[in-house]
């Protein structure tokens, strides 16, 4: 019987960036323990069963199915989120988005829109900081809000909420004091499409036309009726599309138009306030 150190050290993971803890993640998991139980244990026996779990999920991850996905969860903000092959993953970057809209009203109620919510990472990051304001999420991907309410029910978030539709269709005339949204940005040829873990995320989470800004304009174009003033749009886009997303948003009639830097120093997100009623 092996033990749990033999284990991680035979566990080879040769195109992961972060090998040993990817299998330290399975292993726990295939453990039903926290990762500290892994070093606390270092000599401990692993039961067939366990052993068995732990190898099926390092051949998915060898074939380059994400880790979160194997797992079916990921840490986002301070939330431990359930996530699922129809949403994307939640990453470090996004958290961006969270910091930013908490500085940008800082107390007292509001009324939040976050599209394309997918897990619901953006609208419960934002919820559980913020009791005071009224979050809604949307994706018209049936199960994405199906998976976010259950991230919500978990949680025990009463503020936020979720609901199908395709960006603003199903809002009719409510106003927000800020919308956030990481929508598709990728261009339809790019090459990192092919590669990593975004081969198994949605495309349709990812790619957006030729030039990756097709979403992000149509956002951008349809905001305003959204927003009630002086409201904030923000949002994420690729490291190197902020020049563009800050023309979209002047031309549009945004003020204060300006982006911020995300922790690899890239210009990660874009915003602008909505001046007019």
């Amino acid at each position: 019987m092996a033990t749990i150190e033999s284990l991680l050290s035979t566990a080879a993971l040769p195109d992961s960036p972060s090998p040993r803890l990817d299998a330290e993640l399975l292993l726990a998991h295939a453990l039903g323990k926290p990762r500290s139980y892994l070093r606390t244990w270092a000599d401990r026996d692993v039961e067939a069963d366990a052993a068995a779990l732990f190898a099926a999920s390092l051949a998915r991850r060898r074939n380059g199915e994400p880790v979160a996905y194997i797992l079916g969860r990921q840490g986002f903000w301070s939330l431990d989120l359930e996530v699922a092959p129809h949403t994307l993953i939640p990453r470090p970057d996004t958290e961006l988005l969270v910091e930013t809209s908490l500085a940008l009203l800082p107390g007292g109620p509001a009324r939040v829109l976050d599209l394309g919510t997918g897990s619901g990472a953006i609208a419960l990051a934002l919820a559980s900081e913020r009791p005071a304001w009224q979050v809604t999420g949307v994706d018209r991907v049936a199960e994405a809000v199906a998976l976010a309410e259950g991230n919500r029910a978990r949680l025990g978030l009463a503020n936020a909420a979720f609901r199908p539709s395709h960006w603003f269709a199903a809002l009719g005339g409510e106003r927000y004091g800020l919308i956030v949204s990481n929508p598709p940005y990728i261009a339809s040829d790019d090459h990192h499409l092919g590669e990593g873990d975004v081969r198994f995320e949605p495309s349709s989470a990812l790619v957006s036309g030729v030039d990756g800004l097709d979403d992000i304009r149509l956002i951008i174009d349809q905001a305003p009726a959204y927003l009630a003033a002086p409201g904030w749009l923000l949002l994420e886009h690729g490291f190197d599309q902020a020049e563009a997303v800050r023309e979209l948003l002047s031309q549009r009639g945004f003020v204060e138009v300006h982006s911020r830097r995300d922790l690899a120093d890239h210009e990660r997100i874009s915003l602008g306030r909505w001046p007019h009623e």
